[in-house]
């Protein structure tokens, strides 16, 4: 069971982060999207977008990944608390829980610029690698945890990258 919102300040309250590569959506595609009318539809057309598979896609090649997971999984349970993730081929996503005085703009500036430097080292380039700005959303509930979860967990799956969760090796279903 996570800490609900009225025991806890929001700051150590779970939240579902988005993060995504630099060049993973097309601006033609995002100005198309942009011009739906709710914050719904938007953020299903950019997950649907997303996990097409645009882009250079670094993050399906296995070094890259792994780079990714292990940032990830470095300052858990110490920073924060790490409740499940997926680095997807050209997307991350991760359901959170920050420790107190830890904002989540200083938590996924720490993961994107270590990897971002890791990735370009590794794959002896230069330049951006991460697109500047992530989603987030608190999590309301117990029911809205379990339903964040499953999507992270069960993505690689709707994605058509494999045929169960526990299969994608850079999620916490693997695990």
């Amino acid at each position: 069971m996570w800490p609900r919102s009225a025991d806890v300040p929001s700051a150590t309250q779970p939240q579902s982060i988005t993060f995504r590569l630099a060049d993973s959506l097309p601006r033609e595609a995002v100005s198309r999207v942009l011009a739906d009318e709710t914050s719904a539809l938007r953020r299903e057309r950019f997950e649907a977008l997303l996990d097409a598979g645009r882009g250079e896609c670094l993050l399906a090649r296995a070094e890259i990944g792994a780079i990714v997971q292990n940032a990830l999984l470095h300052f858990d349970e110490v920073r924060y608390s790490l409740h499940a993730w997926c680095v997807m081929p050209n997307h991350v996503h991760v359901l959170v829980t920050p420790a107190r005085g830890l904002s989540l703009s200083a938590m996924v500036h720490s993961w994107k610029s270590f990897t971002a430097k890791a990735i370009n080292a590794a794959m002896d380039r230069r330049g951006a690698v991460w697109f500047e700005e992530y989603f987030d959303r608190a999590i309301r509930d117990d029911e809205h945890f379990a339903a964040a979860q499953s999507y992270i967990e069960y993505n690689p799956v709707k994605a058509g990258l494999c045929a169960a969760p526990e299969d994608w090796p850079f999620s916490s279903a693997a695990r």
